[in-house]
């Protein structure tokens, strides 16, 4: 009975997918196929797909027993590259079962390749399927795809032997039991030998010229046995890379794994020594450059060094900015090396590198604003030689010695112990007060000041004055005290007694003991002291006689004399 139209169109459909899936019985020892002894329906059905052929919107990769084996890029028949791989899949998972024999070929159809397994088609490759951007051809093309999927097809048919896995287990425990075994024995060399190894570098390092001196101020028994066990924790990453490789490749479907594991470390062990054999030329470059520059710097270091301790002397560099002259000097020469050397560091033409550059060059860039501010006011207190280490000074409201002079602040050490450190940029905009640069050649004057009466004689008040800067410690003999009537007020005088310190240092505490000095030698002699301001005459002399001087709680054993020097030896005021 002849067939409506609508129907013969479907089945003709039907007939013609089927075509491309046919099984053809094909001698195992013919791997080509000439297009002429094809069947017609085959040439027809491959002729047809190839009409229909058309690039896919998403590729598709064909993985069997976890490996790739094409990609899919073109839509045949209404099939999209996922359903081609997975009907190829399932035809695969048939004939593993079938023909685990069986042997991978390769058939040429018109602009096709069909490739079979035994003779029997298992996909077709088209040219859509291929990439030409990538250099493919589709010869090329379907010989790869042909030998991968005979790798794959091995070890699906190798996944299903259970003799060929247990061997493989067994395998892989023995050698899972060698590595546990190897790391215990690191681990056991690692305890017994760190510390030996740590000795005997010592004893090494102790045999050299010096080398008591250098053991002390050095930490090269640490760095040795540090480095002992970086050698250890490498040996087993080694030792690990091993044993997963070695595992991965006992069972087909973690093989791929174990292949991929292994190419990477050869990869990567190549790749990295290619790199350093490129790179030595600039390496030694770069060496010999840093050579040059640490030479430089030596020779700049013994200079400056000697002109810290006087023995050479330069017009415009004096001792006490010699050592910062260095610094910058030295900064500068790295600086020189680093510019000349940059062309020859090994990466220093990328674009990761230039990238870092710039951007380490913005941020300081952003930042430098306020840094620079501090540094250039730093050089100006060096240079204008304000402030050196060690010097008294008194800083705004802050009073004390100078320990240390940074490129940024400035740090001061109060009498109460106190570390206080002030921006250098506030040093310079505050006025200062050094109480120590002429302390050693025409002394440093500190005054303090009383009130008296205009009926006591000036010359007396003059005298007791001198008495007490006389019996104050740390109150140098030359250049002598001096006393000045700095004011005439309405109801008293006004005299200041200047005293020349020892040790600017101790001022808190020799001031303290020359107060104590002047009230013991004014009510000594009967003086009243009239200080801070004068109302009236009193009904009788404000002074306390010498039988109440000691009055509790004080004890004659701690006069003002002794008060004094104890606080000389760094009490605080």
């Amino acid at each position: 009975m002849p067939l409506d139209i609508r129907t013969r169109m479907p089945l003709a459909a039907v007939a013609l997918m089927s075509a491309v899936l046919v099984v053809v019985v094909v001698p195992p020892a013919a791997s080509q196929t000439p297009a002429a002894q094809e069947p017609d329906a085959r040439r027809e059905s491959v002729a047809e797909a190839l009409r229909t052929a058309a690039p896919a919107e998403q590729v598709a990769t064909l993985y069997y027993a976890n490996r790739p084996v094409l990609q899919f890029r073109a839509t045949v028949l209404s099939r999209t590259p996922s359903e081609r791989a997975a009907a190829a899949v399932s035809l695969l998972d048939r004939l593993v079962d079938e023909v685990p024999w069986g042997r991978v070929g390769t058939t040429t159809v018109a602009d096709a390749y069909l490739i079979n397994l035994e003779g029997r088609p298992v996909f077709a490759i088209l040219p859509q399927d291929v990439d030409l951007l990538a250099g493919e051809t589709p010869a090329s093309t379907a010989a790869e795809a042909a030998a991968r999927l005979q790798v794959a097809f091995d070890e699906a048919v190798e996944l299903r032997n259970p003799s060929r896995l247990l061997k493989s287990a067994l395998l892989a425990l023995a050698a899972t039991l060698v590595y546990l075994a190897a790391l215990w024995l690191l681990r056991r060399v690692h305890r017994v030998r760190a510390a030996r190894f740590s000795q005997s570098a010592e004893r090494h390092i102790e045999r050299l010229p010096g080398g008591a001196v250098i053991f002390r101020g050095s930490r090269l028994p640490q760095v040795a046995r540090r480095t002992f066990t970086l050698l250890l924790v490498l040996l087993a990453l080694l030792l690990t890379d091993a044993w997963l490789i070695f595992v991965l490749n006992r069972f087909p479907y973690t093989r791929p794994w174990g292949e991929s594991l292994r190419t990477s470390v050869l990869s990567a062990v190549l790749s990295g020594g290619r790199l350093v054999v490129d790179a030595l030329p600039g390496l030694m470059a770069v060496l010999v450059i840093v050579l040059i520059t640490r030479f430089l710097v030596r020779l700049t270091t013994l200079l400056f060094e000697a002109m810290g301790q006087g023995r050479i002397s330069i017009p415009g560099v004096y001792a006490e900015t010699a050592l910062p002259t260095r610094r910058i000097v030295v900064a500068l020469l790295w600086l020189c090396a680093l510019i000349v050397s940059y062309r020859y560091i090994p990466g220093s033409d990328s674009d990761a590198f230039k990238g870092v550059s710039v951007f380490v060059g913005l941020i300081v860039s952003l930042g430098s604003t306020g840094i620079m501010n501090q540094i250039m006011s730093g050089l100006t207190i060096t240079y204008s030689r304000a402030l050196r280490l060690g010097d008294f000074v008194k800083v705004g409201d802050v009073e004390g010695t100078v320990t240390h002079l940074g490129t940024l602040a400035t740090k001061i050490k109060t009498p109460r112990r106190e570390e206080i450190t002030i921006p250098n940029t506030v040093v310079v905009s505050t006025a200062t007060t050094n109480y120590s640069r002429h302390a050693d050649t025409e002394g440093v004057f500190v005054g303090t000041s009383v009130s008296i009466g205009y009926d006591t004689p000036w010359r007396q008040v003059q005298a007791l004055l001198l008495l007490a800067a006389e019996r104050t410690p740390g109150a140098r003999k030359e250049p002598a005290p001096v006393v000045r009537q700095t004011a005439l007020e309405d109801f008293y005088v006004q005299y200041t007694l200047l005293v020349c310190l020892e040790q600017p240092h101790l001022r808190g505490p020799v001031l303290t003991a020359l107060h104590a000095n002047i009230q013991d030698a004014f009510n000594e002699y009967g003086v009243q002291i009239m200080s801070p301001n004068y109302e009236a005459d009193p009904t009788g002399a404000k002074v306390v006689p010498r039988s109440r001087w000691y009055a509790a709680p004080a004890t004659t054993d701690v006069g003002p004399r002794e008060a004094g020097a104890g606080e000389k030896l760094g009490a605080s005021t």
